[in-house]
């Protein structure tokens, strides 16, 4: 049982650390790419409804690879990285493809090229 509670802190510590990184790399994009009305509303729509909506949904994803994947330690380990990169990858997908005239590829011009965003 202690290691299902320990489980579950570390899932809320890193979906928030994840959900928190996500917020901060997407904040970054949109003030390169001049999008949104300006900086004070981009940050209060990511910190008071980006991260915890983005929170609940990588906490979700945890719970749902830990319900999956549980008994075993290599597999669970694999699939929750894949998921939570997964998931981390599609939302910036999803927010980032406004095509600006600062950047017309919808993506910052400091973007690696390796990553590929907008996805959709």
């Amino acid at each position: 049982m202690k290691t299902r509670r320990l489980h579950g802190c570390l899932g809320t510590v890193v979906g928030l650390a994840l959900a928190a990184a996500t917020a901060m790399l997407l904040g970054r994009a949109w003030n390169a790419c001049d999008v949104g009305v300006n900086n004070a509303a981009n940050s209060t729509f990511l910190i008071w409804l980006f991260i915890p909506g983005l929170w609940a949904v990588l906490v979700l994803a945890w719970v749902a690879v830990g319900a999956l994947f549980g008994n075993h330690p290599l597999v669970h380990a694999l699939a929750l990285a894949v998921t939570l990169a997964g998931v981390v990858w599609c939302t910036l997908s999803l927010w980032l493809g406004d095509a600006t005239p600062a950047c017309p590829d919808g993506v910052p011009p400091w973007w690696p090229r390796l990553i590929p965003a907008p996805g959709f």
